[in-house]
């Protein structure tokens, strides 16, 4: 069982950046593709970035795609998404999400852990 917890939510103006964080629990953690995605009000959540179990290969919204940048430190068993130039449509509920598989994938149905999530709330 592998839990997940996310942080580095917050409050920001547009243009601002924030860093998230999600770190991991378990030995197997280098072994996980790791995922970032996002509920906004009242819309379904949809995908925003994913990274291989190497790191050596990420994926990308088209929304979000120039601006996030997905990482992993596996000595630390932890994700992050640094995210630059927000945008008041990037107000959500961010979650990160571990898959069994070791290469990425986009889709939330390959995804077997999930993270509570962290409010990420940008102000025009």
């Amino acid at each position: 069982q592998v839990q997940l917890v996310e942080s580095g939510g917050g409050l920001v103006q547009a243009g601002d950046s924030l860093r998230l964080s999600c770190a991991a629990s378990g030995r197997t953690f280098s072994s996980y593709a790791m995922g970032w995605f996002r509920q906004a009000p009242g819309k379904e959540r949809e995908f925003v970035a994913t990274i291989s179990a190497s790191g050596g290969s990420t994926s990308y919204a088209n929304a979000v795609k120039g601006r996030f940048t997905i990482s992993r430190d596996n000595a630390k068993n932890t994700v992050y998404l640094q995210m630059n130039s927000l945008k008041p449509d990037d107000t959500a509920v961010y979650y990160c999400a571990g898959s069994r598989l070791r290469v990425f994938r986009t889709s939330q149905d390959s995804y077997d852990y999930w993270g509570e999530g962290t409010q990420v709330t940008v102000s025009s």
